[in-house]
């Protein structure tokens, strides 16, 4: 009797162990805080973009009219891109806040069954910021090209004229210049990675040895027009117009030859329609957009290709982009968006390969309604049309397709 009595104590507090644990919060040396959000996606595609077909085609190209995937369509769901998301502040140095976050989603092997899906890193960086200084290091946005399609596509327009992605290691300093209350100029030089660890080096059997990347923007901003809503609706922005660029090179495989990674371009975003205390999105309305030229950076898509002309004399294959955008919301719930890109090369004769990609571009529209300050829903539609040069005899020059999405968000 007195065995299963001290038995039944013994079962009981170790039962209670979990719940003692839980008691006490876990929590960081530093300040921490967690966010991110839910995201289910639906998408129907009249074209065939195989595994990853809630998405665009990483590439741009959309299957030529005629093809087996040109006949087939698509209806998906998706959870993957779902986020999670880590800050820390951390003690000062030298005068300066310390940050860090780390970010990451689901989609690290989008050919993975649906619930086993893989963590991707997203973002991980440090910071040190000053009154007018910023010092960051880790992964973050690619520094070549500010603008960011608001679409609920994750691709956000990286392959028609907004290259945003990929995400790379780097190292930046932001250095920001206050003429007055209103007019400030900001200035962003840092050296970053081209391919990710090699993820996102689209040339892989082409070119090699890569060199580190340096780039840069410009730019200047106003409060002079106030401020509309930027991506998603999520912040607010003032009147920013400047300039942005990368220079690298990289090896050609065949020749050993060094050829040149380059890119600059121009940004401009607009408020049309300003907040009314810069922080309402009632009635407010923004026109973003973006233009650039580059060559040999397959890397971020901002070209098609990497290197263009004889195999013994190769030169960087040179491209274009352009973007534009107008976000506008009727009231603080409603959100419309509707935007143009498009992704194209200069001097196609330098072209010999069959099927290249001479342009690709979308028109998107969409609609978002939050329900409350956690839950959103969007839905969107997109026209994406691919042109191909030195057509294969027999086959059509073009491939394009219709997309209709339906999102819902959960943010925390």
């Amino acid at each position: 009797m007195k065995k299963s009595i001290s038995s039944s104590i013994i079962a009981a507090m170790l039962l209670s162990v979990p719940a003692m644990a839980l008691a006490e919060p876990v929590t960081s040396k530093f300040d921490l805080t967690v966010g991110g959000f839910v995201k289910l996606d639906y998408a129907y595609n009249s074209v065939n973009f195989g595994n990853s077909g809630s998405l665009t085609p990483g590439s741009g190209a959309i299957a030529k009219g005629g093809s087996t995937a040109a006949n087939q369509e698509q209806s998906i769901f998706t959870a993957r891109q779902s986020r999670l998301w880590f800050k820390a502040k951390g003690p000062d140095f030298m005068g300066a806040k310390t940050s860090s976050l780390i970010e990451t989603d689901f989609y690290g092997d989008p050919s993975a069954a649906a619930e086993s899906p893989q963590l991707r890193m997203r973002l991980a960086y440090g910071a040190l910021d000053w009154k007018d200084t910023q010092v960051l290091f880790g992964q973050n946005w690619d520094i070549f090209g500010p603008f960011v399609a608001s679409t609920v596509d994750f691709r956000s327009g990286a392959t028609t004229g907004s290259p945003n992605n990929p995400r790379v290691p780097q190292v930046r300093v932001t250095q920001k210049i206050d003429f007055n209350a209103d007019n400030s100029l900001s200035l962003v030089a840092g050296l970053q990675d081209p391919n990710q660890d090699a993820n996102n080096n689209q040339a892989a059997a082409t070119n090699y040895g890569a060199a580190v990347n340096a780039a840069g923007q410009i730019m200047f901003s106003s409060k002079a027009l106030g401020a509309a809503p930027t991506y998603f609706g999520l912040s607010m922005k003032p009147l920013t117009v400047g300039l942005f660029g990368l220079y690298g090179n990289s090896k050609v495989s065949a020749t050993n030859k060094t050829v040149d990674s380059y890119g600059a371009g121009v940004y401009a975003f607009v408020p049309v329609l300003k907040s009314s205390d810069g922080k309402s999105r009632a009635m407010t309305m923004s026109l973003e957009g973006q233009a650039y030229e580059a060559g040999n950076m397959a890397f971020n898509t901002a070209t098609a290709g990497t290197v263009v002309g004889p195999a013994a004399d190769p030169n960087p294959a040179k491209g274009y982009g352009l973007c534009a955008q107008a976000i506008f919301y009727p009231t603080q719930e409603l959100g419309l968006t509707a935007g143009y890109g498009k992704r194209g090369t200069i001097t196609n004769s330098d072209y010999t390969a069959a099927d290249f990609q001479k342009s690709t571009y979308q028109l998107y529209a969409n609609a978002s309604y939050d329900l409350n300050a956690a839950v959103r829903v969007m839905t969107e539609y997109q026209y994406m049309e691919t042109q191909y040069g030195n057509v294969t005899a027999g086959t059509s020059n073009k491939g394009t397709v219709n997309i209709f999405r339906v999102a819902a968000f959960y943010f925390f």
